[in-house]
């Protein structure tokens, strides 16, 4: 399954979801044809799973038959891929992607009927070539951790469909934009129709060229009698576009989306979901699962969403990376607010400088925004978390970054959760200020008193009139360990911590959010620094542990997230 509903109607789509074959490899060059395929593997699934993996980071090839029931082309659809890739069909490498949490694909023509061998190179190491993926307060787990489709094209088809939702209710409107794209070596003349929300919508047609791909769109279109989305009420539509080639009466290619109409802009200091003053109130998460690693099943991913809305909260934000699309589905569905951000964090100004840190995050910016635009739970697009935004080499990057996602999308708000108190200098170029503090955890600060400062911080900073954000704050609690002297560590003292942030954050006007770190407990890379603080390798700040059993402040902030 790779999503929560079916994309096609028409076209042949297929999820290679199941066993394949893994090999351990030496390095990035090892022979495909001298390795031993000894283990076999779940895709979706991560190698750690496997017993005789556990802590395995390097090399590894999966391996597996596919069928092709007619000569044309092909589009093999990765979701993810931890954190390297490289694809081979029948030996021939087709595709390489970087960054473990956005898709990839790739279109082979001609490809002729029968059975033919599919290849994936994967590679989970630290190097000088990973800008992003470094040793961090979370693990990066290696494998196809996230589905694989095989799809059989006709000729021209939809590659990508973005609707942008407007009005409000009672006067909804949007616009539609579809990417068609031709893989075969001749041009053709196509025709797209679409049907959202008890409408047939004529686009358009538009002549595609031999290898080439196309953009059409429609302009405003009005939907007055379409049905708001928001977390109350998540009514979703599906948007069917059909692909007519060379004057057929009958379509080629679809591709089915859902949507949602609302609306997100800020006001002042205040946030406007559908022209109306939210505040978020929510959780950090990270995807990370003692059964599972970082490939979650639905069934998990919908228990993480039925724990976070009985506490009463209405937003997760995706630290540190865009998330699983699936769980994105389900967010759609149940009406969770999603703050989803690109994968980059902690990285100071010296990591900051690798030579591929720009263009690896001109990629997952890009990713994210394009794959994710079309869920209506998204509310906010957001960048490098506790980077070096604060200083000038910092700030080019911040602008760089910011002006590329409100090129890609303008109609959801931006920002970056910055941990840099007075020092920071970014927030100008935001338009949510958020910050990461840890009050009764890293610090004895009065969490009322620092939450003003930090209001007084932003405003100096560029953020005076801008809405505010608490996006990080907690401490540790490990699981079962209750003692009535409340020592750090204790679910006691988590439970304390976590009471007297809520009652300071709910009590200020100005505070439009408040996400917990975390949901619940995570693994963390095991390295030196830092990290070797963490006890067991494990970040312990989750409200429910990593099985999701709830610890004392889950009742804590049950009473503040439904009481606010």
């Amino acid at each position: 399954m790779s999503r929560m509903f079916t994309t096609h109607e028409i076209r042949k789509s297929t999820t290679l979801d199941g066993v394949w074959e893994f090999a351990l490899a030496d390095g990035p060059d090892a022979d495909l044809r001298e390795l031993d395929f000894k283990y076999r593997l779940i895709v979706p699934g991560c190698w750690e799973t496997h017993p005789e993996l556990l802590k395995y980071q390097g090399h590894g090839v999966y391996r597996r038959k596919i069928k092709v029931g007619s000569a044309g082309a092909l589009r093999l659809e990765f979701k993810g891929v931890s954190h390297t890739g490289k694809v081979y069909l029948d030996g021939r490498l087709i595709a390489e992607h970087y960054n473990a949490y956005t898709a990839f694909s790739a279109v082979v023509p001609g490809v002729q009927p029968g059975e033919h061998e599919l290849a994936v190179r994967v590679d989970n190491t630290f190097s000088e070539a990973s800008a992003l993926h470094v040793p961090n307060d979370y693990y990066t787990y290696g494998g196809i951790m996230r589905p694989v489709v095989l799809e059989e094209l006709a000729g021209p088809y939809v590659e990508r469909i973005a609707f942008t939702p407007s009005g409000g209710p009672g006067v909804w409107g949007g616009d539609l934009r579809v990417k068609l794209a031709n893989p075969e070596p001749r041009p053709h003349d196509v025709r797209i129709e679409a049907t959202l929300a008890g409408r047939e919508l004529a686009i358009g047609s538009v002549r595609v060229e031999a290898g080439q791909s196309v953009e059409i769109g429609t302009g405003e279109l009005s939907f007055p009698e379409a049905d708001s989305w928001s977390p109350g009420a998540p009514r979703l539509y599906e948007l069917s576009v059909r692909l007519f080639v060379d004057g057929e009466t009958e379509a080629s290619d679809d591709l089915v989306e859902r949507v949602g109409f609302r609306t997100i802009a800020t006001q002042g200091e205040r946030i406007l979901l559908n022209g109306e003053t939210i505040v978020f109130k929510g959780f950090n998460r990270h995807e990370d699962h003692p059964m599972a690693g970082a490939s979650l099943t639905p069934a998990l991913m919908m228990q993480d969403i039925d724990l976070m809305l009985d506490m009463g909260a209405n937003m997760v934000r995706t630290s540190h990376y865009p998330n699983d699309e699936r769980f994105l589905d389900l967010c759609d569905e149940r009406g969770l607010l999603v703050w989803e951000e690109n994968h980059a964090r902690g990285l100071g100004i010296e990591d900051m400088r690798n030579p591929n840190f720009i263009w690896q995050c001109e990629q997952v910016n890009r990713e994210m925004v394009e794959q994710h635009y079309n869920h209506p739970s998204i509310v906010i697009w957001a960048i490098l978390n506790e980077c070096a935004s604060n200083c000038e080499e910092g700030r080019v990057h911040y602008e760089r970054q910011l002006k590329q996602l409100r090129g890609l999308d303008a109609s959801r708000p931006l920002s970056f959760a910055s941990h840099h108190r007075q020092d920071e200098i970014c927030f100008d170029l935001a338009d949510i200020v958020s910050c990461n503090l840890y009050p009764g955890w890293y610090t004895d600060e009065d969490p009322g008193e620092l939450c003003d400062l930090a209001r007084g911080w932003a405003d100096a900073a560029g953020g005076a009139g801008k809405p505010m954000i608490m996006s990080e704050f907690g401490g540790d609690g490990y699981y079962g360990l209750r003692d009535p002297s409340r020592v750090r560590g204790t679910e006691e003292r988590q439970a304390d911590i976590i009471e007297a942030n809520l009652q300071a954050y709910s009590s200020r006007p100005y505070v439009s959010g408040m996400l917990i770190w975390q949901f619940c407990d995570c693994r963390v890379t095991e390295d030196t620094g830092w990290l070797i603080s963490r006890a067991g390798t494990r970040n312990s700040k989750g409200i429910v542990d990593r099985y999701r059993r709830p610890k004392l402040a889950y009742a804590v902030v049950k009473k503040y997230f439904r009481e606010s």
